[in-house]
């Protein structure tokens, strides 16, 4: 692992990858400029380095970086993620004139986007055995990232397999989502089922051939959550937008339609906490 060069000058061009993260229009992670990954945090930049994203450039506070280099020595892919990778120390003022805003964290990581992988090279990636493929999450419709990004931890933390966006969705790799998922965007597979607003529920069919039961999340329905998971062997827990929830395209898609039953006097829930205790029905 390369020992960390300190840059004192805000201007340094070597900065550039992590410059003005907070900005609507020269983000470095904006899919149409250059298109980075952003990680940010001792905790969440190690899952960058263990991803599937190459990693260009380390910039962080000296105990942060020495955090770092400690976490590398202690797992192989993250070592192997940061192999060449130049480590940036800088003071909190410089890094914070860099970013934009005061990041506190005092650690953040630049790499490359890479294709995202087809739908069916996501779904054949399941073990065969089933073992992480019992429950996959369909999203359409959540524009919200700190949704997408809550969503995402809670589907790392409940084991499942895969996450599949339909239309409407917001980018998976924006920074924020990176921020609150806690790095497990960068694990849980995702891949966008493709067509349009009310042509992306074809793409289920291919689910249901390969043996799930597509639940679609809904208060509009008498048939409870647990009843609509009872006895499969695989589910696809769908969910959708804050507010106006799945379209009617999509429910007529699935199986099958589930509620939460809820306490009087409300009806829903924020999609990612739906989603959490979809997924938990549907896993345990």
């Amino acid at each position: 692992m390369t020992t960390p060069i300190s840059i004192t000058d805000p201007a340094d061009p070597r900065l550039d990858d992590v410059r003005d993260l907070n900005s609507s229009d020269r983000r470095p992670d904006l899919p149409d400029g250059k298109g980075l990954v952003i990680a940010e945090g001792k905790l969440v930049v190690p899952r960058l380095a263990a991803s599937r994203f190459p990693v260009r450039c380390v910039v962080g506070f000296a105990d942060r970086l020495a955090e770092l280099q400690d976490a590398a020595a202690a797992d192989v892919a993250v070592a192997r993620g940061l192999e060449g990778v130049p480590f940036y120390e800088v003071d909190r003022e410089t890094l914070a004139e860099v970013a934009g805003f005061d990041m506190h964290r005092g650690l953040v990581a630049a790499a490359d986007r890479v294709p995202e992988p087809p739908l069916a090279e996501v779904l054949d990636g399941l073990s065969a055995d089933g073992t992480g493929s019992r429950v996959i999450g369909v999203l359409e419709g959540v524009g919200d990232h700190e949704n997408i990004g809550a969503l995402f931890r809670n589907a790392a933390g409940l084991g499942v397999g895969a996450v599949l966006l339909g239309a409407g969705c917001a980018d998976p790799l924006y920074r924020r989502v990176v921020r609150v998922s806690m790095g497990h965007v960068l694990r849980v597979p995702f891949a966008h089922l493709p067509g349009k607003p009310t042509t992306w529920q074809h793409g289920l069919a291919d689910l249901q051939d390969r043996g799930y039961r597509v639940v679609a999340m809904t208060p509009s329905t008498e048939t409870t959550l647990a009843e609509a998971v009872a006895g499969a062997d695989k589910v696809a827990v769908m969910v959708g937008a804050e507010g106006p929830g799945l379209t009617e395209h999509a429910m007529r898609a699935a199986d099958v339609r589930a509620k939460i039953p809820m306490a009087p006097g409300t009806d829903s829930l924020n999609v990612a906490t739906s989603a959490a205790i979809g997924f938990y029905a549907a896993q345990f």
